[in-house]
């Protein structure tokens, strides 16, 4: 059958007219409708990247700020380490690089947290309805995953912290709990910077948070109880405030994090960095093996902690320093006797040695002494002394006959 179309014309490019191809609908409604914002537009940079953190051990100097993170990542039952100095001194950036020295660690699948050990320690009943179905199939609650850092903006709400109602499903007359930053952050990293800047409350309920492992949220007759069993790393200026005594003790390592003030080691920082900077993947490439190794002994540390016991002999020199000091916190013993077994760990061997105390007596202890408690326990003393001398003599003990 013959085209009874006529052909084409050969066209000119100069004589096309200016066609503007629509590929969406989007595209199309935005044109009719004069809101043609992106059609000669370039395609829009996401902005996504792979974050490319700075090597743990490429961090010159800092060897007490290192050595802290890394016992409270071998054993986080030392509550959390604050990172106290002035701006500039890699500190975030200390933090920010454990992730990649971090075993992988069990995260639940379920909604509610659900977890085998829920039923190997409260029975079937202790995990949701689905949860006991999977587990009755032999079914797995948990995955594998890296260890992530969970930072805390310095703009959170309370709600935002610990959880409460959700808004969104509010809007549907729905109500629900929705699970906050603490309960995000279980068996996580949990870091605070310029931890001197946020509100009481908040303040308040994640060191509740870090020092049971579990937190519960009331919003009227609906409850909730979340895990929270996190590494707690908080960093603060001192030049912007001070942390409240009783704040600060709830941490177990203090860290003094000074500048650098050796020229040779500002150099080779100055070095390290520049290198990073104009090829980050070179320089984690670089430092590859050595963080893979550290890797594997973070993991022969852990499994060995729970052999490590410490002898009488250190104990008694631990309390002896304690006494000494003036320091009134029990908190004080339980750093100082966990980061020591940290550190025994560390060193592959399964008895504290004095040389561990050393190590990590400074790091526990310090910052742990009150004039003013000291001063105000030496006058009740006197004045208890007082009463007694007073009683003794207007009622003396009368001998038994």
């Amino acid at each position: 059958m013959e085209d009874t179309n006529p052909p084409l014309p050969p066209s000119n490019d100069q004589d096309r007219p200016n066609v503007t191809s629509v590929h969406s609908l989007r595209e199309l409604i935005d044109m009719v409708s004069g809101r043609n914002f992106s059609a000669n537009l370039p395609q829009e940079d996401m902005g996504l990247a792979e974050p490319l953190p700075f090597p743990f051990l490429a961090i010159v100097g800092q060897t007490e700020m290192k050595l802290a993170l890394l016992l409270a990542v071998i054993n986080p039952m030392i509550g959390g380490v604050a990172l106290i100095g002035p701006r500039g001194t890699a500190k975030t950036t200390a933090v920010r690089s454990l992730l990649d020295l971090l075993p992988d660690t069990e995260h639940s699948l379920c909604f509610y947290g659900c977890l085998p050990e829920d039923v190997e320690t409260g029975g079937i009943d202790a995990v949701c309805p689905e949860c006991a179905k999977k587990y009755a199939r032999g079914e797995p609650l948990t995955r594998k995953e890296r260890v992530r850092l969970v930072e805390l903006p310095l703009n959170a709400r309370l709600e935002d912290v610990i959880g409460g109602l959700d808004e969104r499903a509010a809007i549907h007359s729905r109500m629900l709990l929705r699970r906050g930053i603490l309960s995000h952050a279980d068996k996580n990293i949990l870091f605070i910077d310029e931890v001197n800047l946020l509100s009481n409350e908040i303040i308040n309920a994640i060191l509740d948070a870090s020092a049971t492992g579990i937190y519960t949220v009331r919003r009227g007759v609906m409850t909730a109880t979340y895990r929270a069993r996190f590494i707690l790393i908080g960093s603060m200026n001192p030049e912007e405030g001070q942390l409240r005594s009783q704040i600060m003790d709830r941490f177990g390592l203090r860290i003094i994090v000074p500048g650098l003030t050796d020229p040779q080691e500002r150099q080779e920082a100055y070095r390290r960095v520049s290198a990073y900077r104009h090829n980050p993947r070179g320089t984690i490439a670089q430092y590859a093996s050595d963080t893979a190794q550290a890797h594997q002994e973070i993991i022969a540390a852990r499994n060995l902690l729970p052999k490590v016991t410490i002898p009488d002999s250190i104990v008694k020199i631990a309390l002896d320093m304690i006494s000494q000091l003036k320091i009134a916190s029990l908190r004080a013993e339980i750093t100082l006797f966990e980061a020591a077994r940290a550190c025994a760990a560390a060193d592959n061997r399964t008895e504290v040695s004095a040389d561990d105390l050393r190590t990590v007596a400074p790091l526990a202890l310090r910052l742990r002494q009150s004039a003013f408690i000291n001063q105000y326990l030496d006058a009740q003393a006197e004045e208890q002394q007082r009463i007694n001398t007073i009683i003794n003599a207007l009622l003396p003990k009368q001998e038994p006959k």
